[in-house]
């Protein structure tokens, strides 16, 4: 009896130890409701560290190298195109009214374009933004107290990458904007350009040339203190106006260095644009 007694002993004893060990290796709650462990936590080596974006640099599709003939984009395509062989069809009623939001890495603005003003490069516009044209370019060119500038998803302005065999720009052809009112002259005596304009931007290669012929896939936002310049030099579409975020736009004109137009301290990225109808 009294063997089996101490047998009946010891064998509580082992029990015990080994619900001891299991509960202590087993990860435990917070107050906060996350676990931790007991057991120690891996360590690893610290590499250098270096300074960048608080934004990762977006990941697309691999640009288009051969131009296609334009479509208006399915409903909803996730596909994305860049090249095209010719201005695209009618894809937006004549009077309608549409909403586009800039989704950047500093935050979001919204546009609104009225097709009646503008049709051709409102048109042209939301053609572009339903293949997924302006997804993940950047602001390359950035002025304070100017404008900022994007749209070519080449990223220098030329429409062409660098280094490249491409022989036709972004966005493969040019089309015929609308031109700015006649009262906007270099004797300007009203104001045509204002603060979160939406405005393309051309080719012209002299002040003062109305060649709103020239139109692609670039525009600019115009920022305060810009229209002063532009309202004297009267040669770019108007196509939509900010109507909200517009300290968004302003925060991403600080950052440019006023000579050259280059981004001074970090890439401000177009990770996607999103246009909406919002009327017909």
């Amino acid at each position: 009896m009294r063997r089996i007694g101490t047998f009946i002993l010891l064998a509580a004893v082992i029990v015990g130890i080994v619900f001891a060990i299991q509960l202590s290796s087993h990860p435990k709650k917070t107050a906060s409701g996350t676990t931790t462990s007991t057991k120690a936590a891996p360590t690893t080596s610290s590499g250098p560290t270096t300074t960048t974006s608080t934004f990762p640099v977006p990941s697309t599709v691999p640009l288009t190298t051969t131009a296609v003939a334009p479509t208006c984009a399915p409903a909803g395509t996730t596909k994305r195109v860049v090249l095209f062989s010719k201005a695209p069809p009618d894809c937006i009623g004549k009077t309608s009214v549409w909403d586009a939001t800039f989704d950047t890495s500093l935050g979001n603005y919204t546009v609104e374009m009225d097709a009646a003003s503008s049709y051709a490069a409102v048109n042209n516009f939301v053609f572009l933004a339903q293949w997924n044209y302006f997804n993940g370019t950047f602001f390359h060119r950035v002025i304070p107290g100017f404008v900022v500038q994007g749209g070519d998803p080449a990223g220098n302005g030329e429409g062409v990458v660098t280094g490249s065999k491409q022989t036709v720009p972004f966005p493969g052809y040019k089309f015929t904007g609308n031109f700015p009112p006649e009262s906007c002259t270099k004797t300007v005596t009203s104001a045509c350009y204002q603060p979160g304009d939406l405005v393309m931007a051309n080719s012209n290669s002299a002040t003062g040339t109305q060649n709103a012929s020239t139109d692609g896939s670039q525009f600019f936002v115009v920022l305060p203190g810009g229209q002063t310049t532009l309202n004297s030099e009267p040669t770019y579409t108007i196509f939509g106006k900010v109507i909200s975020g517009m300290s968004v736009v302003e925060a991403i004109g600080k950052d440019g260095n006023a000579s050259t137009g280059t981004p001074v301290t970090v890439k401000v990225y177009l990770l996607k644009v999103t246009v909406k109808q919002v009327k017909s």
